[in-house]
């Protein structure tokens, strides 16, 4: 930035990039329509009740489902194995059983769960804020579970994707 306060998009890129994020699949699911997104916008918010944000394209399949269901899914992938980010950029095939070849259950809210997941979060949403680009949607974490403790949860830093900035027209 210039001392004058000029910003250009390829600095506002840069310094965004450098924002730590985790990275993880969010599930979603509505009318029989099930879709899994790679995401990286995702926060604990609250404590008392536990919640956690997650920022979404206005325009991706994802956004219409959670807004339609009420529900999401947060799942954190092994820092080892990050390649399953890259099928969930596109809306997911769904084969009945699984997303992208997959495998998926469904806990309480029936948004989906992937079986491979170190981690996740089953969420109903409590806010929905619109913030341009995207919105922030808020849930409360409604079920959990931890199926590998010794995992170290993947960020942006273990992949050579880049997410933020300025939008790319």
């Amino acid at each position: 930035m210039a001392l004058d306060g000029t910003l250009d998009d390829e600095l506002l890129n840069k310094v965004t990039w450098k924002i730590p994020n985790a990275l993880a699949l969010v599930g979603s699911a509505h009318d029989g329509v099930r879709n899994g997104m790679t995401t990286s916008w995702i926060t604990q918010l609250s404590m008392e009740p536990v919640l956690i944000g997650v920022g979404v394209d206005n325009d991706a399949v994802t956004h219409g489902l959670i807004s339609e269901s009420g529900a999401f899914s947060i799942n954190l992938w092994d820092a080892e194995n990050t390649r399953v980010f890259v099928k969930f950029s596109k809306p997911a095939k769904d084969d009945g059983e699984t997303l992208n070849d997959r495998a998926v259950s469904a806990s309480v809210t029936g948004a989906p769960i992937f079986d491979e997941a170190i981690a996740w979060m089953d969420c109903e949403v409590r806010h929905t804020l619109d913030l341009g680009t995207h919105t922030l949607f808020v849930g409360e974490v409604v079920a959990a579970s931890i199926n590998d403790d010794e995992a170290r949860p993947a960020s942006m830093s273990d992949t050579r994707m880049k997410y933020g900035g300025v939008k790319r027209h």
